[in-house]
């Protein structure tokens, strides 16, 4: 083949490339850029800004949480002992009075059966000691007797009645002790966990079981720490159940967590409901919404943010100069196709929205007029 057909299959080969690439937006807006006057250094960027302007701001918050009861209960035995006997199950709600555990009672059914004994000895003492008290003071009245031998059997009385009163008290400890083999809520409610199983020595005090009460329920959520500082304008949020959202409940702040979770960075905000329905079980997940005040803020493009030093930052263009350099900001929230600024940008600064990703400190840079909706179309699908 000659070096003249060679030639002109190359050319053949590019044109459709050409064509494509003189068809493109960034083409339409260089060329458009070049007609209003830009320079055709190639050292200078093609840019589209826009100016920051403050404008009002009202967004709805949506968090996920769950329901769980406001009033938690530690169960615990009030003695030592080994576990015999185990009567419920996580998930089971329970009585006040219902035994839900029991230990081994062997040492104190010995104690209680001592303490039965030495009852029935003093008594037997007190009977012995009344009987003669009551001679003593008749032989006294006639005469027959001594005023010390009276005196004596008045203090035997006494002394006897007295370890009467003691060895009840005795037996009321150790039939109290007996009952500490049962394990009792006090409260009704729902067995969330235990820690325990039958013939495991436990400890007094060692709490094995956590019963949810029976009563007020809170929606607890995780937010983030933004959220309390700027808390949504509604004091009152509407709690709607995820499995089913025709059911609904009203929730009202309750409790703020002081302290930051270190793992997650959130901070547990406690909801309490107004009223409880009953598909809102305990464990179920449910949805917080609720609306912030309207405020004026910087709102801009998701296309303008910028990494910088691994903070979020943006470019400002100077008209100027029509140089460009970039400014860290602080991002207050993230929007679907925007995001608000907290800090860093003021209105009316030109705030670069498209071709970041070709800019460095300094630079300067050509502005091209506004997108049309075509172009601003082709640049969302890239």
């Amino acid at each position: 083949m000659s070096p003249n057909a060679s030639l002109l299959v190359s050319v053949r080969r590019a044109l459709p490339v050409l064509v494509l690439l003189l068809a493109s937006p960034e083409a339409h807006a260089v060329g458009e850029a070049r007609e209003t006057g830009a320079s055709e250094d190639p050292t200078v960027a093609l840019v589209r800004i826009v100016s920051a302007q403050k404008s009002q701001v009202a967004t709805d918050v949506a968090l996920t949480g769950d329901i769980q009861a406001q009033a938690q209960t530690n169960v615990a035995f009030r003695t030592n002992g080994k576990v015999s006997e185990r009567r419920v199950e996580v998930g089971d709600h329970v009585a006040a009075d219902q035994v839900l555990a029991v230990l081994e009672p062997l040492v104190q059914r010995a104690n209680l059966d001592n303490a039965r004994a030495a009852l029935v000895s003093a008594e037997a003492q007190l009977t012995q000691a009344r009987v003669t008290f009551d001679r003593q003071k008749q032989l006294l009245a006639g005469g027959y007797t001594t005023r010390p031998s009276y005196d004596n059997a008045e203090q035997q009385l006494r002394t006897s009645q007295a370890a009467v009163d003691s060895a009840k008290a005795a037996l009321g400890t150790a039939e109290e002790q007996l009952s500490y083999m049962e394990l009792r809520a006090g409260v009704a409610g729902i067995v969330l966990s235990r820690t325990f199983e039958v013939g495991q020595v436990v400890q007094a005090g060692q709490a094995v079981m956590v019963l949810a009460q029976d009563g007020p329920r809170d929606a607890v959520f995780n937010v983030y720490e933004a959220l309390t500082a700027h808390p949504p304008d509604e004091k009152a949020i509407e709690v709607i159940l995820q499995s089913d959202p025709t059911v609904t409940a009203i929730g009202r702040v309750r409790e703020i967590s002081p302290t930051v979770d270190p793992q997650s960075g959130t901070v547990r905000v406690k909801m309490g409901l107004v009223s409880t329905p009953p598909a809102m079980t305990l464990g179920a997940v449910v949805i917080g919404r609720g609306r912030f005040a309207a405020r004026d803020a910087v709102v801009l493009p998701w296309s303008a943010l910028y990494r910088f030093d691994n903070r979020p930052a943006v470019w400002i263009y100077d008209p100027a100069t029509a140089a460009v350099s970039v400014r860290p900001v602080e991002i207050e929230r993230y929007g679907g196709a925007d995001i608000v600024l907290k800090t860093g940008v003021e209105p009316g600064e030109s705030v670069v929205v498209a071709g970041i990703q070709f800019l460095r400190p300094g630079q300067r840079v050509a502005v091209a007029p506004p997108a049309t909706a075509a172009s601003a179309g082709g640049e969302g699908g890239r």
